[in-house]
């Protein structure tokens, strides 16, 4: 758990946010270095560091609708370290504290990546809709600095680019069945968030058609993967 000494590192967590979420061509909801301070000396945090300081990842938990549910929010880990299994221990530690200081409170996120649905999917988390997550209005505020919120938008706040994902500790599936959920459909799943993703942007092409904009940029990103 981080601790109110690790506040030093919240500018380059913040700044590596940002460049990873501008080298996937993704939206992300922007974090400012004092809001990742107030996390961590809140006690509502996790790092990774190595044994000489230098920082390896983090994750933040954030309440809505007066702590009925709880977001594990900000997974960000330093290129270096990734597909190494930092992420999953991580999630794993975020998850495990939020359900210590929240017990009866419902677990959820937004991923617009399959390798943070698989990781979800390994705690119990399960695909929801947007109508099962909190209505918060200051949750969905946070949204506002994503370059996906138009599209949230012209949903009603339905759906997105993002996939929903909750765990209900009152009414939830085993890990060991999401996981298999999971292992057996990630393929499926995988085009599917590749359909969605297409199908959401249509309408905003024909609006934004020159070749240097920054939706038929995110296009170009996505499906020359």
């Amino acid at each position: 758990m981080a601790t109110a000494a690790d506040s030093v590192y919240a500018t380059t967590i913040t700044d590596e946010m940002a460049a990873s979420a501008a080298a996937r061509g993704t939206g992300i909801a922007k974090r400012t270095p004092e809001y990742i301070a107030q996390k961590i000396e809140e006690g509502k945090a996790v790092i990774a560091l190595t044994p000489q300081g230098e920082w390896v990842g983090f994750c933040y938990i954030e309440t809505w609708s007066h702590g009925e549910y709880v977001a594990n929010s900000g997974l960000i880990v330093a290129p270096a370290y990734r597909k190494s299994g930092v992420a999953k221990a991580i999630k794993q530690k975020i998850f495990q504290l939020s359900r210590e200081r929240y017990p009866h409170a419902k677990l959820f996120g937004l991923t617009t990546g399959l390798a943070v649905m698989k990781i979800n999917s390994e705690l119990g988390y399960e695909p929801v809709t947007y109508g099962e997550l909190t209505q918060d209005e200051a949750f969905w505020a946070g949204c506002k600095s994503c370059v996906n919120y138009d599209i949230l938008m012209s949903k009603d706040r339905k759906n997105c680019m993002c996939t929903a994902m909750l765990y209900d500790p009152g009414d939830h599936y085993a890990p060991e069945e999401t996981q298999r959920f999971f292992e057996e459909k990630k393929t499926v799943l995988a085009r599917l968030l590749r359909f969605k993703q297409w199908k959401l942007l249509q309408p905003f092409l024909k609006k934004e058609k020159k070749p240097g904009s920054k939706t038929v940029g995110f296009l170009h990103h996505l499906f020359k993967q």
